[in-house]
């Protein structure tokens, strides 16, 4: 048998990096970061367990990149999904309402996103995956007509961010609805554009299911 391509061997690499971060998104929804393991999410993705420390230096780097994976492909679709645009104020509405709605229905994965890069003596991990991220923010900066885009991306990260921690925060959560009307107002976009969440219920709850257009 002749040995495996240079090609053949780096897809395979890409296939197995990319199991580890879709178990790691799964468990830690499913059972919190603290209850889940390095050899769970190994076995998960059907790994041996040395493969996670030769992809990943840790379990924290491991979970901040399979995250912005998940916020990556989640933006990406919904920039992307039909029909198309190319209009700048309807993509950042589509980007703030990506995010804002990643944090709704995935609030235990995305509260413990963002304790870990507060917990971090790194801060934000510098992978691939946020690579990634990053770009298609800049790229919505750019096309919503921002003339410094490299400024303005990381002010829109943070907005961002900061309406993920309001809304994932324990016991006193702000409602999509409010701080999505902050973002609209700060970036002059229409409540009609992106996917406008249904009004909430008593519970404070929005009764639309938007989950075919943020798929992973």
């Amino acid at each position: 048998m002749s040995p495996r391509s240079a090609s053949v061997n780096e897809e395979l690499r890409r296939r197995s990096r990319e199991r580890l971060l879709q178990a790691a998104v799964e468990l830690v929804d499913e059972r919190g970061y603290e209850a889940t393991t390095l050899a769970d999410i190994a076995d998960r993705a059907g790994s041996a367990r040395g493969l996670v420390s030769y992809y990943f230096p840790g379990k924290r780097q491991l979970v901040q990149s399979a995250v912005h994976r998940l916020m990556h492909r989640t933006l990406e679709e919904a920039l992307e999904r039909e029909p198309r645009s190319e209009d700048g104020r309807e993509r950042m509405a589509r980007a703030v309402d990506a995010i804002l709605e990643l944090a709704r229905d995935r609030p235990v994965l995305m509260r413990q996103h963002m304790a870990g890069m507060l917990q971090n003596p790194a801060g934000l991990v510098r992978c691939p995956e946020q690579q990634r991220l990053g770009a298609l923010l800049r790229d919505t900066v750019s096309r919503h007509g921002s003339m410094d885009p490299e400024a303005d991306y990381p002010l829109l990260r943070a907005l961002l961010m900061g309406a993920v921690y309001a809304m994932v925060l324990p016991n006193s959560p702000l409602p999509v609805t409010t701080l999505r009307g902050e973002l609209f107002r700060r970036y002059g976009l229409d409540w009609e554009s992106g996917v406008p969440p249904a009004p909430e219920g008593p519970g404070g709850t929005c009764d639309r299911d938007l989950s075919r257009f943020f798929a992973t």
